[in-house]
């Protein structure tokens, strides 16, 4: 909806008309006495509200709920909150009464709940329209394409975007008949946008699938031109599967610096090509490990099926970044794959596939080559506090990770993390752990 104020500005002004002509003939007279009569409202009083002030209340509430309504997808949460208010309204109208003063609650009442169903029935109505208009043209394109001369046009040109196709049942015998199924350990990558979820609340519909295609056509080039092997890429972020097909024994290295590179500069190489991507960032899980790889067959075209548990780690992660607040973070087996060309810290443990399982994360700070020596003696000052903390030995566990902090240590999202946490504990200056 580009302009929702002013449907809803239309939709008061209807609402308030047709609620303003029954109360004019007296077609709510009935409803207003049982009102009445179950609020307990007294029928001898000295004043009431006049008949302008309740059309512009029922104006006001319908133009103000259908405004809300047609500004947000998250109808049932909206719907409570329009229920709560016409309860108080009916409040309202009993304590002008305690004051001697009539207040007639039923055509507010029905003005709110007119404001919140109407814009709903609008937007089912352009629904169905746009359906049947988009029925009418297809049929329409079919039947002149019956009578078109064959390549009387040249094929639509397909814009840069990754589509996923829909999956088909995988027989069996597709798998036991082909011989290349292989066993191999392979760096799993799941990249996607940090903020997806308020870019859907704050931008509009198409903008957001503009952005996506843009991040997802970006990613996709960028992984493959490093050899990785692109398994999926839509509404859930791209997968990358790095030592696939050609074995490759530096993968969790090549996918871990690609990935730290990929999140830092994502903004500015996008920057240019959509003016919203300057506030969108990028999250990533890294998790290495065993995977089968199977070719198969998907609606006649040769795919490949992907078993293992990498990939779900990865994704794991990478939703972890927005509790931690870090960018990127790997699993332990890739931290040891790649930790000789990383400074990395332990952030936390996060449960696995099996739920009795845990894995140590880690957030790569800086490639060893690049890593100045205060980034390795804050690195050591983080690592020592996390020990400590886990140690529940609140005040030096405190004490170091206040040692952590760089010039930007407000926006450390990991380090600001633990400081809150601990900042309670340390005010006791005390070693004993808390029972």
């Amino acid at each position: 909806m580009k302009r929702p104020h002013l449907v809803a500005l239309l939709i008061g002004l209807v609402v308030a008309g047709v609620i303003t002509a029954l109360h004019s003939v007296g077609a709510l007279l009935g409803p207003e006495h049982a009102i009445a009569k179950l609020l307990s409202l007294p029928a001898n009083t000295t004043k009431s509200v006049s008949d302008i002030w309740q059309y512009l209340i029922v104006f006001l509430l319908a133009g103000g709920v259908a405004w809300m309504t047609l500004s947000t997808t998250r109808r049932v949460p909206l719907g409570v909150i329009i229920a709560i208010l016409l309860v108080e309204l009916a409040g309202v109208a009993w304590v002008f009464s305690l004051y001697q003063v009539l207040f007639q609650p039923l055509p507010s009442i029905l003005g709110a709940a007119l404001g919140f169903l109407a814009p709903i029935g609008f937007l089912q109505l352009v629904e169905f329209i746009t359906r049947g208009r988009e029925t009418s043209e297809s049929l329409e394109s079919s039947e002149s394409r019956e009578f078109a001369a064959p390549m009387s046009r040249p094929p639509p040109k397909l814009a840069p975007v990754v589509e996923q196709q829909p999956v088909a049942p995988i027989k069996r015998t597709e798998l036991a008949r082909d011989s290349s199924i292989k066993t191999c350990e392979v760096t799993a990558v799941v990249c996607d946008l940090a903020n997806k979820h308020d870019l859907a609340e704050e931008c509009e519909p198409a903008e957001v699938v503009d952005i996506t295609e843009k991040f997802l056509a970006h990613a996709a080039e960028t992984f493959r031109k490093a050899g990785a092997y692109i398994e999926s890429a839509g509404g859930e972020g791209l997968v990358a599967l790095f030592g696939f097909p050609e074995p490759d024994k530096l993968h969790a290295e090549k996918a871990t610096r690609l990935v730290m590179t990929l999140t830092q500069a994502f903004s500015e190489a996008t920057a240019g090509r959509l003016e919203a991507l300057r506030n969108v960032g990028v999250h990533a899980g890294v998790s290495s490990g065993t995977m089968i790889m199977a070719p198969v067959k998907n609606n006649g075209q040769r795919g490949m099926l992907a078993v293992g548990e990498p990939v779900e780690l990865a994704r794991r992660f990478c939703i972890a970044n927005r509790f931690y607040g870090s960018r990127v973070l790997l699993g332990p087996r890739t931290f040891e794959l790649a930790s000789k060309i990383l400074v990395a810290r332990p952030i936390d443990f996060l449960s696995g596939v099996d739920v009795r399982e845990r894995h140590e994360i880690y957030e790569p700070v800086a490639l060893a080559l690049d890593a100045s020596r205060e980034q390795i003696t804050r690195r050591d000052a983080f690592w020592n506090g996390v020990v400590l903390y886990r140690e529940k030995r609140w005040a030096e566990a405190y004490s170091q990770f206040q040692n952590a902090r760089g010039p930007d240590g407000e926006h450390d999202g990991p380090l600001q993390l633990y400081l809150r946490r601990l900042e309670p504990l340390a005010l006791q200056l005390t070693d004993t752990p808390l029972e």
